[in-house]
């Protein structure tokens, strides 16, 4: 009788699942770069003081919250060919992602930002400082800090959405794993494993945050 899951079949396996590891690790990283800067862009611009800027910017951000990633996915990978923008099913999934999370990162941000005393804001207002110099030099050093543990917080969930690649083609762990099932007819390594990698990893990411929330903490107390 054949047992339910081979481990030698697993441990076959095993570096071929560590190479779509790798695709799946890149995308989230990648993708969190261009989320943490895109939406630090978007909050600063939310908050700007004329409405012209202000609605379109919060228009977009509440419209893509507000929508599945796949379809923004799905939308990014078959409409970006037909305006002339060629880009490899990798990258588009990083700018998908990018994208999406960009908008909650955003909101991350202004909620630091709106932390910060308004006495700050005034105090720089008499050095006769900028309104973007204000920004840049006072208000985000400390509004930064106290959300990096939320910003954190979507990295681990950027990581367990790259499965959603694999509806664009990108060999990323689950589709690699599908690969394999469907070559050897056995799915239960496969998809095991593939479990158990992503449940590793994001144990050791929200580890992670949380050590960083705990010295951020420490570091806030001792100021």
């Amino acid at each position: 009788m054949t047992p339910i899951f081979n481990w030698s079949f697993a441990l076959e396996i095993l570096p071929t699942l560590g190479s779509a590891l790798i695709v799946t690790v890149q995308a989230t990283l990648l993708g969190m770069l261009v989320a943490v800067t895109l939406g630090l862009a978007l909050a600063m611009l939310r908050r700007s003081r004329l409405h012209i800027v202000s609605l379109p910017v919060a228009f977009v951000i509440e419209f893509v919250r507000s929508t599945p990633l796949l379809v923004q996915m799905y939308f990014l990978f078959y409409v970006l060919p037909l305006t002339g923008v060629q880009m490899s099913p990798l990258a588009t999934g990083i700018l998908a992602l990018g994208l999406h999370y960009a908008t909650y990162c955003a909101e991350v941000y202004r909620a630091g930002i709106e932390a910060v005393p308004r006495g700050q804001w005034e105090a720089a207002t008499a050095l006769n400082l900028s309104r973007w110099r204000t920004a840049i030099d006072v208000v985000l050093p400390q509004a930064i800090p106290p959300v990096v543990p939320a910003l954190g917080n979507y990295l681990v969930a950027m990581f367990k959405d790259t499965p959603l690649l694999s509806a664009i083609t990108v060999v990323e762990l689950l589709q690699q794993s599908k690969m394999i099932g469907s070559t050897t007819f056995r799915y239960t390594e496969p998809l095991t494993l593939v479990g158990l990698l992503f449940l590793a990893l994001s144990l050791v990411a929200a580890w992670g945050v949380r050590g960083l929330e705990s010295r951020l903490q420490r570091y806030g107390g001792k100021r």
